[in-house]
């Protein structure tokens, strides 16, 4: 199978170059010209290594590193950046970044730091998280437990698949389709207001003892795993 190399740039020369460069050497290549398109779509398919521009609109660079190590991500990041400051170079690895490279750049140095990456990654050993945290819930893998704080709160099957999921994405608003998908699958053909019925008992149990909410609604988007301001 060949390996997906995600690249977020808002160049489109760029993103054509490597585009090209990368399919050539045999990787599948996809491409988002922001950070929140590229963030949505890694939460379909997580690519084998992200090469992210820095200086975007909206989303920039940074967050979006901040966003994928927050979520439990452990996809190797190269970073791109037109800034040779070491100050921001220390920011990217301080965030979780595993590489810069300086713009502008030669794609044989380019294509050389992506290897090393790729390499490293087969070589690290698997590593099982079981436990996610957000604040003060903690969800357990293995055993299937959620607290928050000290209390125990008890979850379906469905409740808590749902959770997981917004635990493994913490403020990233999912859509509807998004959770639908990867919850209930493609060929769902159940009550259509079943996602509305889940949520609301997902926050009437994890709301108890005056804890407060956790999953937001965002009007017309969907929902994002986020403390109240």
């Amino acid at each position: 199978m060949r390996e997906n190399i995600m690249v977020i740039d808002d160049d489109e020369k760029i993103t054509s170059m490597l585009r090209r460069g990368l399919a050539f050497e045999g990787y599948s290549v996809e491409t988002a010209s922001n950070g929140a398109d590229g963030l949505k779509q890694m939460l379909r398919t997580e690519p084998h290594l992200l090469i992210l521009d820095v200086m975007m609109p909206h989303i920039d660079g940074w967050e979006v590193v901040r966003r994928m190590r927050e979520g439990g991500s452990e996809v190797p990041i190269l970073m791109l950046t037109a800034k040779d400051e070491i100050s921001d170079r220390v920011k990217g690895l301080d965030l979780g970044a595993d590489d810069y490279l300086v713009k502008p750049f030669a794609l044989e140095e380019l294509l050389a730091r992506v290897r090393v990456l790729l390499r490293r990654r087969m070589e690290r050993p698997e590593q099982q998280t079981n436990r996610l945290n957000y604040e003060d819930t903690i969800l357990d893998l293995d055993t299937r437990e959620v607290f928050r704080g000290e209390q125990l709160i008890e979850l379906t099957t469905k409740e808590f698949d749902l959770l997981h999921l917004f635990m493994q994405n913490p403020k990233r608003v999912l859509s509807r389709d998004i959770i639908m998908e990867k919850i209930w699958g493609y060929d769902y053909s159940g009550e259509s207001n079943v996602l509305e019925v889940y949520i609301a008992l997902l926050r009437q149990k994890t709301e108890e003892y005056g804890h407060k909410r956790l999953i937001q609604t965002v009007r017309g988007a969907g929902y994002v795993l986020r403390g109240e301001n």
